[in-house]
Order: C-alpha cells, then sequence, then structure tokens
C-alpha cells in the first residue's frame, strides 16, 4: 500500500487571505478510487450536473464566496430536486450571460455549501489526513542563494508531517501536486531534489517519500479540488494563537468548518534529538526563511 499527498496552496499572491497556506490531504492508494467516483456523485447530487461543463471549477475561494453564504440565506432550503433544478439554471443563464432569479441565486449558494460540507464528509468517510503549514503573507523572500535554491522551513515542515504519517503507516508516499507556472513548478522541483539529495534528514526521508512529484492540473482532479478547499478553510477558518497565528477569520467559515479541520488533521508520533512527541498536521511558521525552528 502507498499513500499520495495531494497538494495545493492559497494565498500566494498576498493581497486578499490572512496567510499564505501550503499543504494537501493524503489519501491511500486503495481508497483513491472510490474517492475520486464519491466525489463526481456528489458534485451531480449538489449542482445536477459538472461544474467543468460550465467553465467552472470546485475551488474553495468559490464555493466558500461571501456570496454563496448570502446567497444560500436569503431564502429557506429547497429540496433536492429543485435545489439541482435552479443551481442548473444559475450555471446556465451565466454561460449565456442572462440574469439569474432570485431562486437561482438561493439554489447555487445552498449547492455550493452542500458541496463544501460533503468534501468534508468524503474526505472522513475515506480516512484521509490533512496537512497545512501556514505563514505571514508579508512575509519577502531574500535575496539569496540558498533563498532560491533550498525548500524554505515550512515546506520541509510539511514534509516532516507527511514522513511521520508514512512511518507510522510503513509504507511509502508520493507527492502529486497541483501545476501552476511552468517555471515556478522546475524551481520547486529543483528544491525538492536538492532537499532529498542533499541534505541529510532530506535523504533520510527519501525511504519513505518517493522525491520525484507529479503535477496534475486542478480542474481534472478531484482530490487536488478537495485540498485546495481544506487549504482555503485553514487560511480563513483555523488559527493557532499560541504560535502567533491570530489574523481576523470569515466568521461563517470558521464556524462551519474549524472543528472539521480539528478531526481530519494527521495527529501522531514525531521524534527529534532522539525524543518523541505529539505531533500535528497543521502548523504555523513565524519566519520560513530564519533560522530554527519557529
Amino acid at each position: 500500500m502507498s499513500w499520495l499527498l495531494f497538494m495545493d496552496e492559497s494565498g500566494h499572491d498576498h493581497k486578499h487571505l490572512p496567510y499564505e497556506v501550503r499543504g494537501g490531504i493524503a489519501l491511500a492508494d486503495e481508497k483513491l478510487w472510490p474517492f475520486v467516483q464519491a466525489m463526481k456523485k456528489l458534485e451531480v447530487e449538489s449542482f445536477g450536473d459538472a461544474l467543468h461543463k460550465y467553465r467552472s471549477e470546485l475551488k474553495g475561494s468559490k464555493l466558500l464566496d461571501k456570496d454563496r453564504f448570502k446567497w444560500a440565506a436569503q431564502d429557506p432550503p429547497l429540496d433536492d430536486v429543485a435545489r439541482r433544478k435552479h443551481a442548473l439554471a444559475f450555471l446556465n443563464k451565466g454561460v449565456e450571460k442572462r440574469v439569474p432569479a432570485r431562486t437561482d441565486f438561493t439554489a447555487y449558494g445552498q449547492a455550493c455549501l452542500h458541496m463544501a460540507r460533503g468534501i468534508f464528509e468524503l474526505l472522513e468517510s475515506h480516512d484521509a489526513k490533512l496537512f497545512a503549514v501556514a505563514i505571514p503573507r508579508s512575509v519577502v523572500k531574500p535575496a539569496t542563494f540558498e533563498a532560491e535554491e533550498y525548500l524554505r522551513k515550512d515546506q520541509t515542515f510539511l514534509l516532516e508531517r507527511y514522513f511521520y504519517l508514512l512511518e507510522e503507516k510503513k509504507c511509502p508516499g508520493l507527492l502529486v501536486l497541483d501545476e501552476t507556472d511552468k517555471q515556478e513548478d522546475r524551481q520547486f522541483v529543483r528544491r525538492l531534489e536538492r532537499y532529498f539529495t542533499l541534505t541529510q534528514t532530506g535523504r533520510y526521508r527519501a525511504a519513505r517519500i518517493v522525491p520525484s512529484p507529479f503535477f496534475v492540473s486542478s480542474d481534472m482532479s478531484y482530490p487536488v479540488q478537495a485540498a485546495d478547499l481544506c487549504i482555503y478553510c485553514v487560511n480563513w477558518g483555523y488559527r493557532l494563537p499560541q504560535q502567533g497565528m491570530n489574523a481576523v477569520t470569515r466568521t461563517e467559515i470558521e464556524t462551519e468548518f474549524k472543528e472539521w479541520l480539528y478531526r481530519l488533521q494527521f495527529t501522531g508520533e514525531g521524534y527529534r534529538d532522539g525524543e518523541v512527541f505529539k505531533s500535528f498536521g497543521i502548523i504555523y511558521v513565524s519566519n520560513p526563511y530564519g533560522p530554527g525552528r519557529a
């Protein structure tokens, strides 16, 4: 058996979201196809059809946009049939450049929340593990060779937590990333290779983590879309104030999904310098380019 870590990122434009977050969801290989099938079924149950047919996709920023919550709450909950009917009307009118009716807006907002809640339920029922590392959005990369050619501290911590899971399961793990800009992807692969070949810790962890990642298009990969939703919710709805992670949250996301994030995050044993300690999948790093581990 092997595990796959489907990774995405949130807030990397440093504009609107409170943090820069990288992470993802890990699934056992035997759970992957059932999860994909269940996601596809959930999408049709929520919206009445697959969103890609209407030039849209399942992203946290779209499913949990503030307007979606507002539209969903403007009328009482629709039954499943009515929600799908009017959500499809919303999608079709969008393609046709026509203005949806009030009920269409309501249905689409409720469909988005139905989908988001359903994804978290599917992740739990398929034993997925969540990993995420947040850094301040104000971080500026220094103009040094090390910053350009080596992984940041938060990225190595993410791999560390994933390694702990693989050690616990005694199996190998693969990295599956959302492809973005090819030049940036190549740079990240180069940093990964340096970590896994030139550092003692990286060489040790390569015994479990396959150092060569796979890249997929997010709009064609349900697990990456699920990872995107989770990372978006971490950005807006999960805080670690004792570590200095205390930016304002979006109350509706924190209320709906914080407990899901707590339950899904990896918890297990870590070890360092001969000591064993409890390790968590969601962490905050205040200075990813600074010395030490804080």
